[in-house]
């Protein structure tokens, strides 16, 4: 009998019940329903049975760490013993002993080792997979949208690797994010016969019909899907092989669930950043930035992880960074509407080019103080309006934080935050409010080890840091 070092909600339950023995499963939950804890306890059962004893779990970049600080501690029971290692760049002797470790056969703890999806466009990270997994293994692929592309290096890897292993997951929100074509190397990653093709471009001939189209510009001719076909039949083959959980199915989550997304610093984010905190001054190229006080000097390192900064002559200018990246990749695995707070309006427009590009023009709308008058109530009501196509809020918690609703969104992310607590709580209830009908989640973007952690631990702990954190104490606290 498996013991639980956290108690499952009901819904997890009942997926580890339909996919524990399962050789191939998929669990189509969205996030904040804890897809993570049910892969967790699958192979916690499987380890104590017997049947594994390594598991590989593959995560985006700003998601992989997050199994290892937090998932894995919360949710594997203490009584099971395990190594776990996270995967790096780093060539230490200290850190080539954690992966010499690792691999040995003769330890028969649990090893669980952590990659960035990345790692599999590398020769270096396939490698390495490809020795850990001799054994029995178990592979966990979460938000495997991530491998949809067939064409993709990585995408390659992963299908290669997952033939040596006896057990297979992928965790998403929403399988199909753009396209029923979607499926193909996700499901060909559990299991090949799932589908009964033989290739992409057998499954491709099934389910949508081509036609040879003209690119812009007469220069080449291409295959183009015009529409889809015997996505009943489709439905019915991954039916068995899946479980589907939906927020708003599961009676027992708290009416709020929140969650952060890691965002790595770029080399140039991070050389700014440390020369802000240690010198109250930057160099950026050419340009030179000076906080004048500490106030000033943690608006200029929230900017810098925002990824842009006000130069001394008032000049906005970007700073490489990875945060648009991955606010993209949540908009990827995140089905229906969504509210996206940014502190500055320089991040606002940057978001608002990333979704008009990636979505379309009718895909979003803007509400912030350059919001004219007349555009804030449309924007609002085709937001709330369910057969609009206007999926995406993006505004400022200054301007759209107060007295609007916003219920038609069940899923909020902090692109940055604010240092009014007021600001917080106010922005949080323009989609928890009367006329809801989901659970709504709380997806805050982080930088670890920077003032970002900081900012949130203080909010959540309903700390106003615009009031109660100031002089001295503001700069021990940066």
């Amino acid at each position: 009998m498996y013991k639980f070092k956290t108690e499952p909600y009901k819904h997890q339950r009942d997926a580890l019940e339909k996919c524990w023995d399962k050789e191939a499963f998929a669990i189509f939950a969205e996030m904040g329903t804890g897809k993570t804890k049910i892969a967790l306890d699958n192979a916690c059962i499987l380890y104590n049975k017997g049947k594994i004893d390594r598991l590989l779990v593959v995560a985006p970049k700003g998601a992989y760490m997050n199994w290892v600080d937090q998932e894995i501690p919360i949710h594997v029971p203490d009584y099971i013993e395990k190594k776990v290692v996270a995967w790096k760049q780093s060539t230490s002797q200290k850190y080539k002993e954690q992966l010499k470790n690792i691999m040995d056969n003769q330890d028969y703890r649990l090893k669980i080792m952590v990659m960035n999806v990345e790692a599999f466009s590398t020769k270096k990270g396939t490698k390495f997979a490809n020795l850990f997994l001799i054994g029995k293994s178990m592979m966990i692929v979460d938000e495997s949208t991530t491998i949809k592309n067939p064409k993709a290096k990585r995408t390659k890897s992963i299908l290669s690797l997952s033939k040596q292993t006896k057990y297979r997951r992928i965790l998403t929100g929403s399988p199909v994010t753009r396209s029923p074509m979607d499926l193909w190397s996700q499901m060909d990653f559990l299991d090949p016969y799932i589908l009964g093709q033989s290739s992409y471009y057998a499954f491709r001939t099934r389910y949508a019909v081509v036609i040879e189209a003209t690119a812009a510009g007469g220069t080449h001719r291409y295959q183009k899907i015009v529409k889809f076909q015997n996505l009943k039949e489709l439905g019915d083959s991954i039916s068995p092989h899946s479980y589907r959980i939906l927020k708003k199915d599961c009676l027992d989550l708290p009416d709020k669930v929140y969650t952060k997304r890691f965002v790595e610093l770029t080399e140039e984010q991070t050389k700014a950043y440390s020369q802000m905190r240690e010198n109250a001054i930057s160099i950026i190229g050419k340009s030179s930035i000076t906080a004048v006080n500490v106030l000033t000097q943690l608006i200029r390192l929230h900017q810098i992880i925002c990824g842009h900064m006000k130069t001394d002559t008032n000049e906005i200018i970007d700073i490489h960074n990875n945060r648009l990246s991955q606010l993209m990749q949540i908009l990827d695995e995140t089905s229906g509407k969504v509210i996206i707070w940014a502190n500055y309006v320089h991040d606002i427009h940057s978001i608002e080019k990333s979704v008009k590009k990636e979505y379309g023009d009718n895909s979003y709308c803007t509400y912030y103080g350059g919001t004219k008058q007349e555009d804030r109530q449309k924007c609002i009501n085709e937001f709330q309006d369910p057969n609009s196509k206007l999926r995406f809020f993006i505004g400022n918690t200054q301007t759209g934080g107060y007295g609007i609703t916003l219920t038609a969104a069940s899923t909020v992310v902090y692109y940055s935050n604010n240092y009014d607590l007021e600001k917080r709580i106010q922005s949080e209830d323009r989609a928890h409010r009367i006329g809801q009908e989901n659970k709504v989640l709380y997806i805050d973007l982080v930088a670890k080890g920077t003032v970002d952690e900081k900012i949130i631990r203080s909010l959540r702990s309903k700390v106003n840091i615009a009031k109660e954190i100031s002089g001295e104490e503001l700069i021990s606290w940066i």
